[in-house]
Order: C-alpha cells, then structure tokens, then sequence
C-alpha cells in the first residue's frame, strides 16, 4: 500500500504550499504529454494526482493523518481494547482500494504495514550501448548504488524496473521498485529503423566511379563495404547482420563527394569528356 506523503516525496509535516510545490513540480515532470505511449509514467501521474486529492484538501488531510495515528497507536498498544481503526470507516473505505493507501490488516501485531516509495530516476546511455547491451551504474536519489544490466535493443524512453530496490517498506511492508527511463544519445553516423541500423558514407568520385573496398563502422566493430563500379549518390548497400541483436542489418547509403572546386586538371578533363558525351538527369519540365 502506498503512503500519499511518500508517493509526493514529502514529510508528514510538511505545510499545504510545500505539499503544493511537490505535486506541481512532480506533475510538471511526469505530464503524458511529455512522456506519451509511457505506462509507467502515466502510471506515476495518476498516483501523485490522487496523492494530491487527499493531502491537497484539508478535511481529507486531517481523517487521513487521524486514521494514521490511530493505526500506529493500535500497534504499539498491541490492538489491545481499542478496537481496528481500519473497521468500518477505515482508510480503504474512505479513500477506495483503487487508490493503493492504507495499510494491510495485520494478523501477527506488527503493527500497519507500508509499502517502501518507488524511486524514478532517468539514465542516459549511448547508442552503441542501447544496441548491444551493456552494464551500468548509477547513483540513486538516496545515495545508493545499483549495477544495471541494459538489454541488447533498449530503445529511447524505454523504462527498466528493478523490483525490490526502491526504498524499504515499513513495519514488514514490502520495499518498493526503482524505476529507470532510458534516453538514447544520437550517434554522430548511425540512425535505427526498427532493426535496421541505417548510416551515410561519403565516397570519394574513383571509388564511386572506379570502385572499391573500404572500411565502415558499425556497432559490431569495423567491417570491408565493396563499393560496386558506377555507384553514384543515394546507391544503397546492405551489410547482412550488422543491425541490431543479430536480427537486422546495416543500410549504408553511398554520398558521393567531389573533390575541391579549384582542381583545373579535374575541370579540364570534365570539360573534355562533356564535349563528346551528354546525358540528362532531370525531367523535362
């Protein structure tokens, strides 16, 4: 079960405009605008909004934290004589199951059991990394450190959930989870098509003309491209295997560039094959 207090990352003493400025900040945050096709941010947007609908209103406020003080009083005092707070007209009934507060009736007298906050944090990781896996480490908002194994084909905005590591439940409540977003770096060569890496290669005009084998990265590791004689600008060839996870493949589409405007020699032969060959590569208009 979640607490309201923890679930907007506020003390139980803390005043209406603190608890104001927290949901305004979280919901800023966590807006499905900003994060869409995001069930787990969407998730956490309806919680702090229901958060808020209880501590935000002072009369909701004031039975909640009555309710609370009563449940712990009845543990201490080992339910001994004062009856279940929660009978009746207990936090359940008041604020409804769907809303995940309150406590689970506790057989054994440890008293009302809460379940720890999840934390939310976000991680950036390269593109390489997001292709074929990697492990990571990072520094969570209570200062502890958790290893991250991130999968072959994480994509950008991808959220990764460690169960268990969020913070620790109370009185025998189950720790709660950290969620992770992923953001994805742009590479400076490499774009992705599903699992088809896609890339732009300048060729020089002979080994577009002439042809030839060069050398290309990809996320594998450098590979030998056969350039085939002839290409031109916008010929796309296929490294098979060489996309993402073994299951897509490289497109690399050739740009041919020519060298320095001020080569005379070049222009002079250009000249001289023009005037004894035409051809057009534009449609009459």
């Amino acid at each position: 079960m979640m607490d309201p207090y923890a679930t907007l990352q506020v003390g139980r003493d803390a005043s209406a405009d603190e608890i104001k400025r927290s949901y305004r900040k979280l919901a800023k945050e966590l807006h499905p605008d900003l994060h869409p096709n995001n069930p787990v941010s969407a998730r956490r947007f309806n919680d702090i909004t229901a958060a808020y609908d209880v501590l935000g209103d002072d009369a909701k406020r004031r039975q909640y934290d009555g309710q609370l003080a009563a449940a712990e009083a009845a543990a201490r005092a080992g339910r001994g004589g004062g009856g279940n707070p929660f009978d009746d007209d207990g936090l359940d009934s008041f604020f409804g199951r769907s809303r995940n507060w309150g406590f689970k009736r506790d057989t054994g007298g440890a008293g009302p059991k809460l379940r720890g906050a999840d934390i939310y944090q976000s991680l950036t990781i390269s593109f390489t990394e997001a292709a074929v896996g990697a492990k990571k480490r990072l520094v969570i908002k209570d200062q502890r450190v958790l290893d991250i194994n991130i999968p072959p084909l994480t994509q950008d905005n991808q959220t990764l959930r460690l169960k268990g590591q969020g913070g620790t439940g109370a009185n025998g409540g189950p720790a709660g989870d950290v969620f992770v977003e992923i953001m994805v770096e742009p590479h400076p060569l490499f774009t992705r098509r599903d699992h088809d890496i896609l890339m732009t290669l300048p060729v020089t005009l002979p080994e577009a003309l002439l042809g030839a084998t060069i050398t290309v990265p990809t996320v594998q590791g450098m590979v030998s491209l056969k350039v085939p004689k002839g290409s031109n600008t916008d010929t796309v060839l296929r490294l098979r295997g060489k996309g993402l996870g073994g299951q897509g493949d490289q497109l690399v589409t050739l740009k041919v560039v020519l060298p320095t405007a001020n080569d005379g020699e070049l222009a002079e032969l250009v000249e001289q094959w023009s005037k004894r060959h035409s051809y057009s590569v534009r449609p009459k208009y």
